[in-house]
């Protein structure tokens, strides 16, 4: 075992990095903090000694870190992350580490304190910090999605002054660090060697334990603490350094207890009345509080809050949509009948389990499907967004059992099928209505008076009718096949059900009922002998236990080893069983020994060989798991007992020969985590050849399109390689089979078998069912008993037909005619097979048409990490909890309330807590969805950090400031034009908003059609963003200001519609995906003449390119270039230092069109810039001295004026101070790029980014210069 050697002082950040970094280990160093042996010359530590005894020994925190990290492989997973990861160390040792070092170690009493270097000290940690901060803010991690040896020396590093110096303002600064810091320092691995962090409420000396040696940084005294380390004596003037520390440390602590004296005696005197302080109102949060009943239309007379708040806009509107019928497809038209020029849109959601609550992937689909069905409905089009609940058989029982033996101690066998399906109801009435209120806080604009549940009596008769007459039709059949089989449930599952866990070799694993842990992810070798010589056959099998239903042993046809045993025997060791050597060619002749074991019963590739060569299926486990058909002592074992028993059987006759890891992939049930067993059961199967042959050939003809058609190889795949369809679930909770057991009580037809379709038949009665009996059988109805089927249909089946059995399938409705075939499918692509696809066979099967026109699948949201969502892991995030915010308490009490067990729930909140160490932001609906609709971008899979989400409640603050500014500018008596239109008197600053609000109208309608929603959400955000916010309310300022002081009113007049244009439009662009900011602040708008009957923002036409004509490429061109000269004056003021003084720009141009240009746009640069004056330059032209240079374009070069606006000494001094630090920090830089072995030793993308420093560094050094020198020139 490793020794790992550290320091014993508590703050010593290398010995924490390196204790961090051996909690990913997978076996753990033995830790000690004696001083090493002297034969080890350990020069620093932390230090490492390899294996036992005098071992290689590595020593300094950056080696011993990596060494730990990567044996946890937390180095980065190619070489690109593991040069980042290198960056980091070096940024935590070169950067962070002496900053930190030189503000806390003062604090520490480590060394002297002079505050001038402290303070200076401190602000260049800032600095770093802040750094830090901007690559933090797109990352929840500083490399890739996980944590990292990056991400533990940063921390370490950080450490000292999140403990010590960093004040709550501080930390308020570095919101992206905190965050980081707090995920970092909160998970399990960081928890158990720091225990819990107390960060810093004020930056004040700490006393520190005077019984142990603090370890100081290395560039500290990097040779004290070699020798400390070593055990060596220290020198003359390390004793008498030592004598002054602890003669400042006496100081400092007199000067404590004077303080804590000072503190007594205060107690005692009379305490002085305190004036009560007013209490602080936390202006995030305003609540709507004016009287208002559901659904009445809320107050919009009274004035806006100061800021924006999700809770002030989101309350009360939801209601009065609702109740004014704008989800409706009847609203605004007398029947839905009636022909529509601009069409049908129809959706149907879907369909979420009852079982419990919406996390962020639901929320995904329903932000998206929501925007569509609102745009569609602002087109103008019948639209009909259809909600639905799914009854979900497996989820929902599991949960109901759970409860009943929780809260009551009874299984459902306990109460009966009866009673147990009225407790599920029971519970269905409790919880069901939790998903609807979360899909309305959602804003999901669904048509409610529509809304089904799969088992409501619609639903129930439509999944009936569908199982009778595809029975009929000979579609559904009996048969007797394996099947996915949870022991645990008693019920056979679908393949969605059943979670692939990939092995990499022998893993403990746990099974439901068992105390021990079970063995996986070997291979046991045994051998069968052959009848009548002494030769044997070796095989092997993960699964040994399977061996006692064993029938057969398979070879390769071309395998010369086994040419001699065709028409051999081989005899079963514990059965007495004589069991043939079959040849068949899909044995590999290069695995093991190329001989096969062959369970026709228990395994999918032995039932196909089973049924080639007509050997005998033996069934030897029952329904519980329990083994059957097997001799003593076998005979009633638990699977995974018999495992073991049948193992030591074999060994002790001789026959076991051996084992070894072998990679596989376990299947577990995803309800129960029992290990699945293929069964041999008699079932109800769809046949799905023909129906997946037309399901793909509606795709490949073009009749179906898959959105994005990088879906179609998968969709191709499987409809073409398609199984046929398992739908018989031994469940209580669903739809019941329709289906009957005959038996004839007739001695001249013959008894039949549960297998044998035959005697199945189906009705919607048990009447109608035994007239069918009768007929078959050609016998009197009273000769006919019937046996229902137990068990329910899967619940995929009743779900692949909703899009038509929520219209009244099979009777012919309206809804049916009007809305049938729908217009779209949107969902996740995880769920294409299970779902869509069944959707599309069963439609083509039942109506003889598609159930939609189009397939749209956006991606799975996983959480931060790139991990899938799963309550045991605690990531699954109810998107409630996003809106209105909540503690990681709360969080900590919902898992209390679900049914995971205790260890389980142990761990989820240990995944909270890494998560969401300070809870989660309150960001409301709008930043919700806006925030899911633009992460779409990220292909199949997105990974989605909530704390990102926040950032778009910040550009709902920006549009609400805009809004009202503009409405005070616009005034109370402004009356907008009769429609959107330009008058000719516009400037060019109008033309140009005007042209860039045109060009969003394309981009906002071109995303939707194309279903490209990052599209639609940077066309939004940067209308507003940057150029309605940042340069057209800006840029106008000037012009309401002349107004009022000439009182010339001609421009501000035209100003004012342009402004509202802009508005009014920009508000129905983001109406769609921010349904509740959009309505609130339109609602605050005068209306257009045109527009008097428009009650909601959602009920206004969608603005389309037809009316918003005004895009001028010219227009935008000219703006790009003036907006350009803006940069350009802002980053000279900066370099120069001119926050608040105006200086006078000269701009020289090169020819005539600029200088026209120039003069056009002049007040714009003048505003935009902070400019005195602007004043165009020919490019013969002389100008002024004392000017500071740059150049715009090849067309413009800037002049900014600069005497007599600054001390041009005293800038002087401060450059050249500038100047000596650069060519120090480029020295330094050079020395170690000169080095011999730099090439060879820096890892590639350090010397990059040395590479950049350098030029970035030579950048600077070249201004200053050039400052320099213009300055003089100026003296």
């Amino acid at each position: 075992m490793a020794s790992l050697y550290i320091s014993p002082h508590p703050d010593d950040f290398r010995s924490l990095m390196a204790l961090v970094a051996a909690e990913f280990c997978p076996s753990r160093p033995c830790t000690l903090i004696e001083d090493p042996p002297a034969s080890l010359a350990m020069c620093s530590r932390p230090g490492l000694v390899l294996g036992s005894g005098g071992g290689e020994v590595l020593s300094g925190a950056g080696a011993v870190a990596w060494y730990l990290a990567s044996q946890g492989k937390r180095t980065g997973s190619n070489a690109k992350q593991a040069s980042q990861v290198w960056q980091w160390l070096s940024f935590a040792d070169n950067e962070l580490t002496p900053v930190s070092c030189a503000v806390v170690f003062p604090l520490l009493g480590v060394m002297g304190v002079d505050k001038k270097l402290q303070q200076s000290s401190h602000a260049e940690m800032m600095r770093v910090l802040n750094v830090l901060d901007k690559t933090l803010e797109p990352k929840t991690f500083l490399v890739g999605d996980s944590l990292t040896l990056a991400d533990i020396a940063v921390a370490t590093a950080a450490l000292l002054p999140f403990k010590y110096a960093l004040e709550p303002s501080n930390r308020k600064a570095l919101t992206n660090v905190t965050r980081w810091f707090l995920t970092c320092v909160n998970q399990p691995q960081f928890v158990k060697v720091l225990g819990q962090i107390s960060l810093c409420e004020k930056m004040v000396p700490v006393t520190p334990k005077p019984s142990v040696a603090i370890v100081p940084a290395a560039n500290a005294n990097p040779t004290a603490d070699a020798n400390a380390a070593n055990g060596k004596p220290k020198t003359e003037a390390q004793l008498k350094k030592d004598a002054k520390n602890r003669e400042k440390l006496e100081k400092f602590q007199k000067k404590k207890e004077m303080e804590e004296k000072k503190k007594q005696e205060k107690k005692v005197a009379p305490p002085k009345e305190k004036k009560a302080k007013p209490e602080k109102k936390d202006l995030g949060v305003i609540s709507y509080d004016a009287p208002t009943l559901p659904g009445e239309k809320k107050d919009v007379l009274s004035a806006l809050p100061d800021s924006y708040s999700p809770q002030y806009v989101e309350a009360a509107w939801y209601s009065w949509w609702e109740k004014q019928g704008y989800f409706k497809p009847e609203y605004g038209r007398k029947s839905i009948s009636e022909p529509n020029s601009r069409g049908v849109f129809m959706m149907c959601i879907p369909p979420p389990n009852v079982t419990g609550s919406l996390h962020l992937g639901h929320a995904l689909t329903n932000a998206i499907q929501d925007s569509l069905t609102r745009w569609h409905r602002m087109r103008g089009e019948t639209t009909l967004w259809n909600p639905g609940c799914d009854h979900a058989g497996i989820a929902t029982q599991v949960v109901v059992e759970k409860k009943l033996m929780r809260e009551r101690g009874m299984s459902r066998h306990d109460l009966g099928r009866d009673q147990f399906i009225q407790e599920v109801w029971k519970w269905k009435n409790e919880k069901g209505d939790r998903i609807y209120h979360q899909l309305k806080k959602l804003g999901s604009s669904l048509d409610w008076d529509r809304a089904c549940f799969t088992m409501d009596p619609k639903l129930s008769y439509a999944v009936q009718e569908a199982f009778i007459r595809l029975q009929e039709d000979g579609v559904i059949y009996r048969s007797k096949r394996l099947v996915n089989w949870s022991c645990t449930l008693n019920s056979a599952i679908s393949d969605i059900e059943v979670d692939k866990k990939e092995l990499t070799g022998r893993t403990l694993l746990p099974v439901p009922g068992y105390k021990d842990k079970v063995e996986f992810g070997v291979l046991v070798s045994f051998s069968y002998k052959i009848e009548g010589s002494d030769e044997e056959v070796i095989v092997a099998t993960t699964r040994i236990e399977t061996m006692l239903g064993d029938s057969a042993v398979a070879v390769h046809p071309a395998d010369p080893r086994y040419q001699h045993l065709k028409g051999k025997m081989v005899l079963h060791p514990f059965c007495d069983r004589k069991m043939p050597i079959v040849f068949d060619e899909f044995v590999d002749v290069n695995f093991g020994t190329g001989a096969v074991k062959i369970t026709p019963a228990h395994d999918h590739n032995d039932y196909e060989v089973g049924n080639r060569h007509n050997l005998a299926f033996i069934n030897v486990l029952d329904e519980n798991g329990l083994l059957i058909n097997v001799p003593a002592p076998f005979l009633g074992m638990k699977r995974f007992e018999a495992r073991k028993a049948v193992l030591q059987a074999l060994k002790d006759r001789g026959q076991f020969k051996e084992t070894k890891d072998n990679p596989m992939v376990v299947p577990v049930c995803s309800r129960s985590k029992d290990i699945v067993e293929p069964l041999l059961k008699p079932q109800w199967y769809v046949d799905c050849a023909d129906m997946g042959k037309q399901a793909a050939d509606s795709v490949r003809e073009g009749r179906l399109k898959i959105i994005p058609d990088h879906h179609h190889k998968t969709w191709f795949n499987w409809l073409d390689n398609i199984r046929d369809w398992c739908i018989s679930r031994q469940l209580w909770w669903g739809h019941r089979i329709p289906a009957y057991f005959v038996t004839v009580n007739d001695p001249s037809v013959k008894p039949g078998e549960d297998m044998d379709g035959h005697y199945w038949v189906s009705g919607r009665t048990e009447e109608e069912a035994r007239d069918k009996a009768a007929k078959r059988f050609n016998v009197s109805t009273d000769k006919i008993t019937l046996r229902q089927d137990e068990d329910v249909l899967d619940t995929w089946f009743s779900s692949g037909i909703f899009p038509f059995s929520i219209f009244g399938w099979p009777n012919e409705t309206q809804d049916l005619s009007v809305f049938y075939p729908g217009s779209l499918l949107e969902t996740g692509h995880d769920i294409l097979f299970f779902w869509v696809a069944r959707m599309v066979m069963m439609g083509l099967k039942l109506t003889g048409k598609l159930p939609f026109k189009e397939v749209y699948l956006h991606a799975v949201v996983r959480d931060a990490h790139g991990r899938k969502m799963s309550k045991s892991l605690g990531n699954v995030i109810d998107p409630l909890d996003v809106i209105t915010g909540i503690s990681l308490e709360g969080l900590y009490a919902q898992l209390q309330d679900s049914n995971l067990d205790p260890v389980e729930v142990e761990k989820a909140k240990q995944g909270q807590k890494s998560d969401y160490p300070t809870g989660i932001p309150e960001c409301g609906t709008d930043a919700l969805r806006f925030a899911l609709c633009a992460y779409t971008s990220q292909g199949r899979d997105i990974n989605m950090d909530v704390n990102r989400i926040l950032g778009y409640r910040h550009f709902c603050n920006k549009l609400w400031n805009a809004v009202k500014f503009a409405m005070r500018t616009l005034g109370d008596n402004f009356v907008p034009s009769e429609k959107a239109q330009l008058c000719g008197e516009e400037s060019v600053s109008d033309r140009w908003i005007l042209s860039r609000l045109c060009s969003a109208v394309g981009q906002c309608n071109a995303g939707f059609q194309a279903y490209d929603f990052p599209a639609i959400t940077t066309a939004i955000y940067n209308f507003w963003l940057y150029e309605l916010c940042d340069v057209y309310l800006e840029s106008v300022k000037p012009v309401f200001s002349r107004a009022e002081d000439s009182g010339s009113q001609s421009q501000a007049v035209v100003c004012r519609q342009t402004l509202f244009t802009c508005l009014e439009t920009g508000l129905r662009l983001l109406a769609p995906i921010m349904p509740f900011v959009g309505e609130e602040l339109y609602q605050r708008l005068p209306r257009r003449r045109s527009q008097d009957d428009h009650s909601s923002i959602h009920v206004t036409p969608y603005p389309e390119t037809e009316e918003f004509c005004w895009h001028s490429e010219d227009v935008d061109r000219q703006m790009e270039f003036a907006m350009t000269v803006v940069r350009t004056i802002r980053s000279l003021r900066a370099d120069y230092n001119l926050t608040k003084t105006r200086a006078d720009c000269y701009l020289q141009c090169i020819d005539s069109e600029t200088m026209s240009l120039v003069e056009q746009y002049s007040l714009q640069i003048q505003t935009l810039s902070l400019s005195q004056t602007i004043q165009p330059v020919p490019a013969t032209g002389a100008v002024p001295e004392g000017c500071a240079v740059a150049i715009a374009s090849d067309r413009c070069t800037i002049h900014l004026m600069l005497k007599g606006l600054i001390d041009l000494e005293k800038e002087v001094a401060k450059l050249t101070v500038k100047k000596g630090e650069l060519e120090k920090q480029m020295d330094k830089l050079r020395e170690k790029m000169d080095k011999s072995d730099y090439k060879e030793k820096v890892p590639v993308k350090v010397q990059e980014l040395d590479a950049e420093k350098m030029r970035q560094s030579q950048t600077e050094l070249e201004k200053a210069k050039e400052a320099i020198d213009n300055f003089k020139r100026m003296v």
